[in-house]
């Protein structure tokens, strides 16, 4: 008999007094995910982040994850090949003093650059496993399938395998704890014969992980030395750790990486000592990158944590992305079908792109550069979710095929849009299978309101209510390039139009000519309203 689910009930009305179920998240915050995956190598990440505090929080920005700051494998890896989770750029280890992104003097003033504009500060926590060992050690394990880790091929054998990390560089400040292989559940080579294959560790009581994903069997094991989170010594090392960094830093919260290979009631006894200890109480944040495209799997995670994190919405993410590589072949009228922020918008994340999923990567799903105006539309302009803008999306990609940012005009409005005129009642038209629209009608502090309409095929209309008493107000677009003026009906209706494979947001002439000096210019050279 399957358990009955105890759901957190959905927030009351539709005009939203909280973006988020966590109260430290403020009314229409906007998360940035400050990196993507071919961020120049040169140590200088913390300084770009530092030199555009001021920028992000002009943007409306409030919140900011940036890349594990922990020492990594080399001076050039993302961060997620984690090495010493202690090092934050301050030891000369593996390389270099300095991570990828600088040094540790460099992240402080970089974070203090942002929470002295009110910008929270959420760092990306890699516990799943460790890379880069100084030693070898020799012990007993088994082969297992790479499509079933729970099926052995092997018998008991002897391997060499690279799982003794005892950091010199750093010695025993702040930890001395050192890792051995006993604190590991798995590794992928044996350096005694130089075999690349999954071996599961053995020992008195230990397996894979309980509570992971069930994809191969058990998904426990992903890479390099996979970190055993049952026992006594680890969980108390990373407990420490989790509280440590947070004051350290200054931070808000986490971005917790890989969590469907992690024992989720480990992860959720962490974060519930984070809470008790840390001072933030309830007000910590998290998010977790749990990746399926499955609601049940994600609501199972969310049913371990209490509802107390979040998740995100990789499931929007797919309809973004077969919405973006299918066109007008794409019903609209589907884009937030089975996901999290139709289901539990006040634990979900939303995002279009991210660093796994940008062109080359691991899981590459890159949302193309055409749809991301109508993407990024449908996360920072509703009533529902607490949207993440990615780097990549914004300042464009690097690395040996570089990707200029060519949405990125079309998202700085948006995010304004978002910051000034995203209130209020919410009426959807989600009634054409291309062209789509909502209204966003405004609230007491915020009265102006928008409404935004979209076509994934050719050019469309749209019949609009945008409210009582507004008949004779001229609205314009403000994101999609049109330069009509569209005059709203005595009835507080108007018919609302969009280029095709394209969005406009139409706000008030007034509102719009304040927020967008480019558009009061356009609109001086317009005289008379277009649809009388």
């Amino acid at each position: 008999m399957t358990p009955i689910r105890t759901l957190p009930p959905r927030p009351a009305g539709l005009v939203r007094k909280a973006t988020h179920h966590n109260e430290s998240v403020p009314l229409n915050g906007t998360m940035i995910q400050f990196f993507e995956w071919h961020v120049p190598a040169d140590h200088q990440h913390w300084r770009r982040l530092r030199d555009r505090a001021q920028e992000l929080k002009d943007l409306g920005i409030t919140a900011v994850w940036i890349p594990p700051p922990t020492k990594a494998s080399s001076p050039t890896c993302t961060g997620y090949a984690a090495y010493d989770l202690w090092d934050l750029g301050e030891f000369d280890q593996k390389g270099s003093v300095a991570t990828k992104y600088g040094t540790k003097p460099e992240l402080l003033e970089a974070i203090k650059a942002l929470t002295t504009r009110k910008i929270q500060v959420y760092a990306d926590a890699v516990l799943n496993h460790k890379l880069g060992a100084d030693e070898t050690e020799t012990f007993k394990a088994v082969e297992v399938a790479r499509d079933n880790t729970q099926h052995e091929i092997s018998g008991e054998q002897d391997i060499k395998g690279w799982t003794k990390f005892t950091f010199p560089g750093r010695g025993n400040k702040y930890s001395d704890f050192q890792w051995r292989h006993y604190h590991f559940t798995g590794v992928d080579y044996n350096a005694a014969n130089k075999r690349r294959a999954i071996y599961r560790i053995l020992g008195e009581g230990k397996y894979w992980s309980d509570n992971v994903d069930d994809e191969n069997g058990n998904y426990d094991y992903l890479m390099g030395a996979d970190v055993d989170t049952s026992h006594p010594e680890v969980a108390e090392e990373l407990k420490k750790w989790a509280l440590w960094i947070l004051k350290e830093l200054n931070l808000s919260g986490f971005r917790l990486d890989a969590v469907k290979h992690i024992d989720a009631k480990f992860m959720h006894e962490l974060l519930e000592h984070c809470r008790k200890n840390s001072g933030l109480g309830e007000n910590l944040f998290a998010v977790a990158e749990y990746w399926k495209n499955s609601m049940k799997d994600l609501e199972d995670y969310l049913d371990v944590h209490q509802w107390k994190l979040s998740l995100f919405d990789v499931p929007l993410h797919f309809n973004f992305w077969n919405a973006g590589t299918q066109g007008q072949a794409y019903d609209m009228r589907k884009i937030f079908d089975d996901t999290l922020v139709q289901t539990h918008p006040m634990h979900a994340v939303t995002f279009v792109n991210n660093h796994d999923t940008q062109p080359g990567e691991s899981l590459d799903s890159w949302v193309p550069h055409w749809f991301q105006p109508l993407a990024y539309s449908l996360v920072l302009l509703r009533r529902d979710g607490y949207p993440c803008v990615f780097y990549g999306d914004l300042y464009g990609i690097d690395g040996p095929k570089p990707i200029d940012g060519l949405a990125s005009p079309a998202i700085v409005n948006l995010l304004r849009l978002r910051a000034l005129w995203a209130y209020g009642d919410q009426n959807d038209y989600f009634d054409h299978p291309n062209v789509i629209g909502f209204v966003r009608r405004g609230d007491t502090e915020h009265p102006a309101g928008l409404a935004v309409i979209m076509s994934a095929g050719e050019s469309g209309t749209k019949r609009m209510f945008v409210g009582d008493g507004r008949g004779g107000e001229e609205w314009v677009d403000v994101a999609g390039g049109r330069t009509d003026i569209i005059v709203i009906e005595e009835d507080g209706f108007a018919e609302f139009r969009c280029n095709g494979g394209s969005v406009s947001v139409w706000l008030r002439r007034t509102e719009a000519e304040a927020t967008f000096e480019w558009k009061k210019e356009q609109l001086e050279e317009l005289n008379e309203p277009t649809n009388q």
